[in-house]
């Protein structure tokens, strides 16, 4: 079983698992908001008459939709409730958390390590990843895009589902195929869920779509989903559970808060004499909180200070030490 290493950052908690120094498997987790495994009386603030669905909200001031709301549960009431999916953010709007009613003691939300434990994964904390190609995955998740030879992988995060169109300059069947591994590979990198629609180069011939199908099936194995067969419009279907954002779905809908969180590890991890000089795009101002920066001192030992700078793409923020 490949091990789990995390780093708890600043803001952020992230897993990698490692193929020498590539990254095969990844997740992020922002600590403090409503998270899978929590579980706390809420206040059921609204119900559809006859329904047995609502929406509560949590003692922060957050709210999640629940299902299977017993009979008696009437808005107003307080009723508890386990989280099973953390809100996700989407271009003009932001699908809530969803939870349901339980039994079970209150417990604070499991942390990104006791997640993977809990799971059965082998997990060790480190002070910082080894070398690895982090900075490439991030770009990849910024772009939305993972080249391979012959073609690329072009990622559309939707309401509905995300989407992944397939376009390059090789014969459509041979497309196809070669777009099956890094396909594959991307799903676990970026750490992929939900409702997931493949649109790869329509292929007529019965053969060919088994080629890919059967390609699929090698590739994704160990992957837990379920999968429709390619159509003859070359379209496929995946659906795989869903608890969390993916790191796509952060790079295109919180892409500020991401680059943030990604500049705080770049600080921490400088050696050398000086002060830290964290600069980037106006944006990410209003992300960086003043106790992650606090944090951030007390951890390097050195002063911090903040520049904004707008010719700095959002996803290209700068640490670096200058001279006391």
């Amino acid at each position: 079983m490949a091990e789990w290493l995390i780093e708890e950052g600043i803001g952020e908690h992230r897993a990698i698992q490692l193929d020498g120094d590539h990254i095969v498997a990844a997740r992020i987790d922002w600590p403090g908001g409503l998270a899978a495994g929590l579980v706390e009386d809420a206040i059921l603030v609204s119900r559809a008459a006859g329904s047995r669905r609502g929406t509560v909200r949590f003692a922060n001031g957050e709210e999640a939709l629940v299902d299977k709301l017993p009979a008696s549960a009437s808005e107003g009431s307080s009723i508890r409730v386990e989280v099973t999916r953390t809100a996700i953010g989407e271009r003009g709007r932001r699908k809530l958390a969803r939870a349901r009613p339980t039994d079970s003691p209150g417990q604070a939300a499991p942390s990104l390590a006791e997640r993977l434990r809990n799971d059965g994964d082998v997990v060790r904390v480190v002070p910082a990843f080894p070398e690895s190609d982090l900075s490439d995955l991030l770009a990849e998740a910024f772009e939305a895009e993972v080249a391979f030879p012959g073609g690329s992988l072009q990622f559309s995060p939707t309401p509905a589902m995300l989407l992944i169109d397939i376009d390059g300059t090789l014969d459509p069947r041979a497309l196809a195929l070669a777009a099956v591994k890094p396909l594959a590979e991307a799903l676990r990198r970026f750490d992929a869920g939900g409702s997931i629609g493949i649109d790869f180069p329509t292929l007529p011939g019965k053969a060919d779509r088994r080629a890919v199908d059967e390609a699929l099936d090698q590739a994704l194995g160990g992957w837990p989903h379920e999968r429709t067969a390619m159509n003859g419009f070359g379209f496929v279907q995946l659906i795989a559970r869903q608890e969390r954002p993916s790191l796509l779905h952060r790079a295109t809908f919180q892409r500020a808060g991401l680059a943030a969180r990604s500049l705080l590890r770049q600080a921490q991890g400088l050696q050398g004499a000086g002060s830290l000089l964290l600069s980037g795009h106006p944006a990410l101002g209003a992300q960086l909180r003043p106790e992650w920066l606090t944090e951030l001192a007390r951890r390097t030992g050195r002063e911090v200070s903040w520049e904004a700078d707008p010719a700095l793409a959002i996803a290209a923020p700068q640490a670096q030490l200058v001279p006391r």
